[in-house]
């Protein structure tokens, strides 16, 4: 394989992970969203017990408690966001650097 041949290569498996990682924050920000529906709708309610789904049942629980629960799932995915934007921020930065390696190559290939 030629030193083009890699370089070409290891740009599409920078591709590949960057769309693997790009659906993930996606994924994420959706739990969001919906982590902050559930909140608002906790937020309206008077009912001191609500039902909170557990596997696949739901059980009662203490309204305060779901909110606490709410409130620290979405910061889990938060920080997990922040984590995955550095990743995609670093696969954007190398993606670019590639695309500047090969383009330069093939203008010196052609010369």
């Amino acid at each position: 394989m030629t030193e083009n041949q890699n370089t070409m290569a290891e740009f599409e498996r920078a591709r590949g992970q960057l769309a693997g990682i790009s659906a993930q924050k996606r994924n994420m920000q959706a739990q969001i969203s919906m982590l902050d529906a559930t909140n608002e709708e906790l937020g309206k309610t008077k009912e001191k017990k609500v039902y909170k789904a557990v596997g696949n049942i739901l059980v009662p629980a203490e309204t305060k408690t779901v909110i606490k629960d709410v409130k620290k799932q979405k910061e889990t995915i938060d920080l997990r966001i922040k984590t995955v934007q550095k990743q995609e921020d670093a696969l954007m930065e190398k993606l670019n650097k590639l695309k500047t390696e090969i383009e330069g190559k093939d203008k010196n290939e052609k010369a």
